[in-house]
């Protein structure tokens, strides 16, 4: 067992299926790129730069979806499988988990994360010392 640190993976799965059973829009995913960086990406279609906010408060990463209003009539549409909708998800980060960077590429979030804890080696021999 450990004491005082949570692997950041095990975190970022235990939040995603709390999340998953609490709302399912908008969809996301959580990838693992390399061994101390990872990736949440959510499908954001129909939101700019500028109707999304993303916020750190404490260890919890906060992202909100403001919806512009949508100037046609509904009886316009013949089918709207568009969901443009005011969202709020949140995920909790380890301690020592970092925002690398957030960007908009064709309709997908990408919120880069690394975790900033070196990988320390499997058997650490600890001196000791009397006095």
């Amino acid at each position: 067992f450990s004491i005082g640190f949570n692997d950041v993976f095990d975190q970022l799965e235990k939040a995603s299926k709390q999340l998953q059973k609490a709302a399912t829009y908008p969809p996301y995913n959580i990838k693992q790129v390399k061994d101390n960086k990872f990736v949440i990406e959510m499908a954001v279609a129909g939101f700019g730069k500028s109707d999304i906010e993303i916020t750190l408060e404490g260890n919890k990463l906060v992202i909100k979806g403001h919806a512009t209003e949508d100037d046609s009539n509904p009886e316009d549409y013949i089918f709207k499988g568009i969901a443009t909708r005011n969202f709020t998800r949140e995920f909790k980060l380890a301690d020592k988990v970092e925002i690398e960077n957030a960007e908009i590429v064709n309709g997908m979030l990408k919120i880069g994360l690394a975790n900033m804890v070196k990988l320390q080696e499997t058997i650490k021999k600890i001196p000791l010392t009397s006095k």
